[in-house]
C-alpha cells in the first residue's frame, strides 16, 4: 500500500523537479540581438564586462538582470520653442537630432534608459538652440552658407526693395555652421551621459501667430511696392513703343505721301501728253470735245441755258439738228 502511494509521489517529485530546472534554465538564457548590446545588473549594481556580439550568453537565474541598449541610430524629436533672434524677431523653431548609445554602462548610470536620455535630450538640446539662435541673425539661420546672392532676377527685385546692403551680402555663418555649432555645444554636455550627438537638424522656421501677420503686411507692402515698380516700367516702356510707333507710322506716311506725288505727277504728264497728241491731230475735234467735257461739268439736271445764236456751242448744236433733218 504505501508503495501504490509511493510512486505518485515520485513522479509529482520529478515532474516539479523538471519543471524547475526548465525555468531555472530559462531564467539562465538569455540572447542577445544583433541590434542591441546589454550588460547584466545583479541587485542593481553591473557585473561583468558589456557584451557587444550577438550570440546565446548565461546570467544567474533570478537574481540577475539584463538591461538592453539599442545600437542602432536613434532619433529626438523636439517641441517648437519660440525663441527671439538677435534682431528681435520671434521664431518658432522646431529641431530634431539623431543620437546613439556609445557607453552603456555610463548610459546606465546617468539616464538608465532611452526615455531618461530623451527627457535629458530635451534640456540640452533646447537649452543649446535657444541660445543659438537668440545670438543669431534670421538672415543667418534660414540662408545657407552657399546661398547665392546675385542672381538676375533676385537682384532687380532687390534693387526694386532698396535691400541691396541686407540681402546681396552672402551670409557669414550660415544654417549649417549654426547646427554644427550647436552640435558641438551639446555635444559636450551630452557625451558623459555615454551618448554619441549624430546630428541636429532644424526641421522648421517660423514667425509665431503675434508676428505672422505683421509679417505678411509687410510682405504683401512690398510685394505691392515691386508690382508699382513694374506698372511703372511697362508704362514707360508702352509709351516709348508707342512713340516709335508713331515715328514709325509718319514716316511710312511721308514716304507713302511722296511717292503719291510722284506718281500723280507722272500721271498729270502723261494726260498732258495725250491731250497734247489728241490736240495735234485734230485740233477743231479737241476745241469741240473740251467745249462739251467743260458743260458737262459746269451744268446739272436742273440748270437752264441760256446759249447766243453766235457761240461755239449753239453752231455745233444746230449742225446736229440741220442734220437729223
Amino acid at each position: 500500500m504505501n508503495k501504490l502511494y509511493e510512486r505518485p509521489m515520485v513522479v509529482i517529485a520529478s515532474a516539479a523537479l523538471l519543471v524547475l530546472g526548465l525555468v531555472t534554465l530559462y531564467s539562465s538564457l538569455f540572447v542577445v540581438d544583433q541590434a542591441e548590446q546589454a550588460i547584466i545588473v545583479e541587485l542593481g549594481e553591473p557585473k561583468g564586462e558589456l557584451i557587444a556580439r550577438p550570440g546565446l550568453f548565461w546570467k544567474k537565474p533570478f537574481i540577475q538582470v539584463v538591461r538592453r541598449f539599442d545600437k542602432r541610430l536613434l532619433v529626438w524629436d523636439g517641441d517648437p520653442n519660440q525663441i527671439p533672434t538677435l534682431g528681435r524677431e520671434f521664431i518658432s523653431v522646431d529641431t530634431t537630432a539623431r543620437w546613439r548609445i556609445v557607453d552603456p554602462l555610463r548610459f546606465l548610470k546617468s539616464v538608465r534608459d532611452e526615455a531618461g536620455a530623451r527627457s535629458r535630450l530635451d534640456d540640452i538640446i533646447d537649452s543649446v538652440v535657444r541660445d543659438k539662435v537668440s545670438n543669431t541673425e534670421l538672415e543667418e539661420i534660414v540662408r545657407s552658407k552657399d546661398w547665392n546672392p546675385r542672381p538676375a532676377a533676385a537682384v532687380e527685385e532687390v534693387e526694386v526693395l532698396g535691400k541691396d546692403e541686407e540681402l546681396a551680402v552672402a551670409p557669414k555663418k550660415g544654417r549649417e555652421q549654426l547646427t554644427r555649432e550647436i552640435i558641438l555645444d551639446a555635444q559636450k554636455v551630452i557625451a558623459p551621459l555615454g551618448i554619441e550627438l549624430v546630428d541636429v537638424r532644424i526641421k522648421r522656421l517660423n514667425y509665431i501667430d503675434e508676428v505672422r501677420s505683421k509679417v505678411e503686411d509687410r510682405m504683401i507692402s512690398e510685394r505691392e511696392r515691386v508690382a508699382e515698380h513694374f506698372r511703372s516700367e511697362g508704362a514707360g516702356r508702352s509709351a516709348e513703343i508707342d512713340g516709335e510707333t508713331e515715328r514709325e507710322q509718319q514716316r511710312i506716311s511721308s514716304e507713302g505721301g511722296r511717292r503719291a506725288e510722284e506718281i500723280r505727277g507722272r500721271a498729270d504728264a502723261e494726260v498732258t501728253r495725250i491731250y497734247g497728241d489728241v490736240y495735234g491731230r485734230d485740233p477743231e475735234f479737241y476745241a469741240f470735245f473740251r467745249t462739251l467735257e467743260s458743260y458737262s461739268k459746269s451744268i446739272g439736271s436742273n440748270t437752264t441755258l441760256m446759249i447766243r445764236a453766235g457761240s461755239e456751242l449753239f453752231k455745233y448744236l444746230q449742225d446736229i439738228s440741220i442734220r437729223r433733218q
